[in-house]
């Protein structure tokens, strides 16, 4: 392998790069950092960040790590309650391999400097210096039936990713390229055995394109949050990796379970949560006009009932009282208990004038976790060749159709590490059929040394045929300019319709009415700008409009298979609720897209409809549908 690098080493300063490293890592997050720390230090590894280091959605958790750690809790019991808040469509053995390594993966974080909160010590306790899991202080979330989440107070995301990144910016073999965004993967097109080799990349701080060669990819981008206008989501959560996957090979599954977080503050446009723990060591959701609790006749777990069923059960009373939120009162619990536990929200709501020792707290539902992705084993392989992929962007199935709280940090670490330990077998592998630099060649092999994962009951998501593709660019006429403004404003016109129409409630005509608004969309972009051209085709000459309308239309497609996938689940399990299907289908199934490259070989022998790109054609009944009225004509 090569020697160590470094933004120079890497050749960054010249003006068309092309870079190569041994793996290059797409998300700097936990699932990233995890894969990268855990990674012999004989390789060098890239791992890229699409803006500064800290917007990640690693960064922002808040609860803590599930995993079980006390001496009344079980594996058995962890994997219970997961089966059951994921509703019939777990995936039995991921969620059995990643649940049970739980405890190693918290002492592993231990080992790397995360200062967790700790069970309180007498005072003639000798103090603790090598922290295990035996001395964690454990809280307890909804759908758990004991305590088993270890935190680090209220603000677990950022205390790790502090740790982990200190740690990977010590590292000599490890290079971290804030603001450098994934535009697709590299693979052999030409090839029906695709090997992933590397992605195209767009520096943002140089504004140019620059392509990284790699023996291994690892996608770890996060989840696809910012399709929403509430969501806990950093800004650079738009679902780009689940997209660039899908265009390389990759199946999708289950993507309409968007799981919204109950308790989002709910003041002015905030992004910020208010931590189900809150809820665990005691608070009570309550009508803002009477006072009065209503999860208990709800659900016996009343306020610890899982996330799908307390989001709907708030989203029921704010209709009902059109105030656009609930209080959840926490000011019968001791105020010092709640300044010492839960520092970060009693001094952000602070901030706002609100005293949460005193007065209850504003809450509203908001979209906050893509419990669907890229088709993964519990191990992170894909089905292409050297890709990788851990993390929100990914399915492994463990969430099924409803994330147990704070299993999705577990999964970070768990899958990551697992990626850690295939890696370097999969590279001997590839050594041993052919020189790792003869990548066409490669590709040939890859396959033999790949095992891509496997799905049952599964029900495929029907999509039209498809002559073109909306991944495209090149340049308009003079006289047709487009502005980033008028593209800002499609994206916040979609957000809306996302969170009214593909919310916690769904039905047929509003899939329906979404579906049309989007083609009006995809269509003026049509018109405007984009042609045949493929990104993967650009040779460093993008410009800053031209991204920018690639991302709308990314963004634009990725909303059309999210409400596909909704729309062809014909039942309400879990996160996804049909107004006209609200009981579960006799036979739990995993929905799934085929790849991109699947749907355009099936297209060879279909009819085209000339002039019209296939995702422009929503699959619908043969109702006749409507333009939303509440956003533009363009």
């Amino acid at each position: 392998m090569s020697a160590a690098l470094t933004a120079e080493s890497l050749g960054l300063d010249s003006p068309a790069a092309m870079v190569q490293t041994d793996v290059l890592i797409i998300g700097a997050g936990l699932a990233g950092l995890s894969t990268a720390l855990a990674l012999p230090k004989s390789l060098n590894i890239t791992v890229l960040s699409k803006a500064a280091l800290e917007v990640c959605s690693s960064h922002y958790a808040q609860g803590g790590i599930a995993a079980s750690l006390d001496k009344e809790d079980s594996v058995a019991d962890h994997i219970a309650d997961t089966l059951i808040a994921g509703a019939g469509l777990c995936e039995a053995n991921n969620t059995s391999r990643i649940l049970s390594a739980g405890q190693q993966a918290v002492q592993w974080l231990c080992e790397q400097g995360v200062p967790f909160t700790q069970i309180p010590q007498e005072d003639n306790a000798k103090p603790v210096t090598k922290l295990q899991t035996a001395d964690l202080h454990l809280t307890k979330e909804g759908g758990h039936g004991c305590r088993r989440i270890a935190h680090a107070d209220d603000a677990t995301g950022r205390h790790i990713m502090e740790a982990l990144t200190i740690k990977a910016q010590n590292a000599v073999n490890i290079t971290i390229l804030p603001y450098h965004e994934a535009l697709s993967l590299l693979t052999n097109s030409a090839n029906p055995n695709k090997q992933c080799q590397g992605a195209q990349v767009f520096d943002h701080n140089n504004q140019r394109q620059l392509t990284f060669y790699s023996c291994a990819v690892v996608l770890a981008s996060g989840g696809m949050g910012q399709l929403f206008k509430r969501a806990s989501a950093p800004d650079v959560c738009v679902g780009d990796g689940v997209m660039m996957a899908w265009q390389a090979g990759c199946r999708l599954a289950n993507l309409e379970f968007i799981q919204f977080h109950p308790t989002g503050l709910a003041v002015a446009d905030s992004s910020f949560l208010i931590s189900e723990a809150l809820r665990g060591e005691g608070g009570r959701l309550t009508c803002p006009q009477t006072g009065a609790r209503f999860m208990l006749e709800i659900d016996e777990r009343a306020e610890l009932a899982p996330r799908d069923i307390v989001a709907r059960a708030i989203a029921e009373q704010i209709s009902n009282n059109g105030l656009g939120y609930v209080h959840l009162d926490v000011s019968h619990l001791p105020e010092q208990f709640l300044r010492e536990h839960f520092p970060q929200i009693y001094q952000t709501l602070f901030n706002l004038g609100i005293d949460m020792t005193r007065e209850p707290i504003p809450v509203a539902p908001t979209a906050h976790y893509s419990c669907g992705g890229v088709v993964t084993c519990a191990n992170g392989l894909t089905d292409v060749a050297g890709l990788y992929a851990a993390g929100e962007v990914a399915y492994t199935g463990l969430h099924g159709a409803n994330r147990l709280a704070s299993n999705s940090l577990l999964e970070c670490v768990v899958v990551g590490r697992n990626i850690a330990a295939d890696l370097p077998r999969y590279l001997k592998a590839l050594e041993n059929l052919t020189p790792v630099a003869s990548y066409d060649h490669s590709n040939l092999l890859a396959t033999a040394i790949w095992t891509a994962p496997t799905l049952k009951d599964i029900q495929a998501i029907k999509l039209p045929s498809s002559p073109t593709i909306l991944f495209n660019l090149s340049h308009c006429d003079d006289t047709d300019i487009v502005t980033h403004d008028y593209a800002g404003k499609i994206v916040t016109e979609l957000k809306i319709l996302m969170t009214s129409y593909m919310g916690i409630t769904r039905n047929a005509e509003s899939l329906e009415q979404i579906l049309i608004q989007i083609l009006q969309w995809q269509q003026w972009l049509e018109k405007t700008r984009l042609n045949q051209s493929s990104m993967s085709t650009l040779d460093g000459t993008i410009t800053a409009d031209e991204l920018t309308l690639f991302q709308l239309a990314r963004q634009l497609q990725l909303a059309t298979l999210v409400i596909q996938s909704a729309y062809q689940r014909y039942e309400s399990r879990g996160g996804h609720y049909r107004k006209d299907y609200p009981h579960l289908a006799s036979t739990p199934r995993t929905s799934v897209i085929a790849p991109l490259s699947k749907l355009r070989e099936a297209d060879k022998t279909a009819d085209k409809e000339s002039g019209v790109d296939w995702l422009l054609q929503p699959i619908i009944d043969d109702t006749e549908a409507r333009v939303v009225n509440t956003v533009a004509n363009v």
